[in-house]
């Protein structure tokens, strides 16, 4: 079977704007169209002025966000239809396991889950350039989304020779965006279901983990990220990526409420507490020594400090100072929170009771 040939002659718009984006990759956008120069900035960057232009803002932007907004808004018709016949104690049990489309079935969870949902755990589309990113409006056939991508035409022929369709191939023209919109609706969607005091783990890698981060600070607030939790996804000397080894993925963190989020510690390890003991039996118990002095110069950082056993008298090291201004350095000497060593002539180091450190460990 011969290929078609391509009928199409070159586009020189699509060539330019790679050209300029060689140059000048910030100055390349994409829009509802596909990609396009945004030119206030290319204008910029070819003045030594201030150009004038729309008002900056701080936010995260993309074509399709007003649609994500809607989309979250938009009510379902759909129902959830139970199926006893491969159910287990269908009456009695606590869980739940719904199929189905995630946007309509988070939308049918707003009735009955509303701010009840304790933690969430989602694990999206990558959006690697295989995953499968659809329209929330409606389904396209391939025939159709091949001809508007431009693989082929309205005819059928293809366009693009040994370019197999891909759902989001990453050279698409709205590679992010349609990412975007996608997730944006999800996440608002999501929040709602939380308790006030409520978390949600979002796994995702390097291709979007940028995007991910700016649309989460938007719909939670960055105030309430929680962390970026770094694991390991495997432990192996072989690796196909191109650059660098990619052996590892994220898992994004966010509260609905950090302020309403009571941190619960985990127990301490027997070895955090071997690095406190009593070498001079302190009745307040075991303690670990921290150094009294800080490099850099502050001041009234600098002073004599004299042991009051030997008599000996100490000074910061150079380019160093001591913690504490003077009269309270004093006070802790005189209430023996200042050691100097078995012998009383060492470097003077605060004593740092166990009693006094926090009775737990986050991670």
């Amino acid at each position: 079977m011969t290929e078609k040939l391509d009928m199409t002659t070159p586009d020189m718009v699509n060539q330019n704007i790679e050209r300029i984006a060689a140059l000048f990759p910030h100055c390349v956008t994409e829009t509802a169209e596909g990609k396009a120069i945004d030119f206030d900035l290319l204008r910029q960057e070819l003045s030594r002025d201030i150009v004038e232009g729309p008002k900056e803002r701080y936010r995260l932007e993309w074509p399709g966000k007003r649609e994500a907004i809607v989309t979250a808004n938009m009510p379902t018709t759909n129902t959830l239809r139970p199926v006893r016949e491969d159910s287990v104690n269908f009456d009695t049990t606590e869980n739940l396991y719904i199929e189905g489309d995630n946007l309509e079935v988070l939308k049918l969870l707003q009735e009955s889950y509303l701010g009840r949902v304790k933690m969430i755990y989602i694990d999206p589309p990558y959006n690697t350039g295989n995953d499968f990113v659809y329209n929330d409006k409606f389904a396209k056939d391939s025939y159709i989304s091949e001809v508007e991508s431009g693989l082929k035409d309205e005819e059928g022929n293809k366009l693009v020779a040994n370019d197999p369709f891909q759902p989001n191939p990453a050279s698409a023209a709205r590679y992010h965006s349609d990412w975007l919109t996608m997730m944006y609706p999800r996440l608002k969607l999501a929040r709602n279901l939380l308790t006030d005091d409520g978390v949600i783990f979002i796994s995702i890698d390097d291709n979007e983990v940028h995007n991910l981060r700016k649309m989460c600070d938007e719909v939670f607030g960055e105030i309430n990220f929680v962390g970026n939790v770094v694991w390991e996804k495997m432990y192996t000397t072989k690796n196909d990526s191109a650059l660098m080894s990619e052996c590892h993925e994220y898992i994004l963190v966010y509260s609905k409420n950090l302020n309403l989020k009571p941190i619960q510690l985990l127990p301490r390890t027997a070895e955090m507490d071997a690095r406190y003991s009593n070498p001079d039996n302190d009745p307040r118990g075991d303690w670990k020594a921290i150094p009294l002095y800080a490099k850099g110069e502050r001041k009234n950082g600098r002073y004599p400090v004299i042991s009051p056993t030997t008599g000996k008298t100490h000074f910061p090291g150079p380019d160093s100072h001591w913690l504490y201004a003077e009269t309270d350095t004093l006070r802790m000497i005189s209430e023996n929170r200042i050691s100097f060593g078995k012998d009383g002539n060492s470097l003077p180091n605060i004593k740092r009771f166990l009693t006094e450190v926090q009775q737990g460990r986050k991670s």
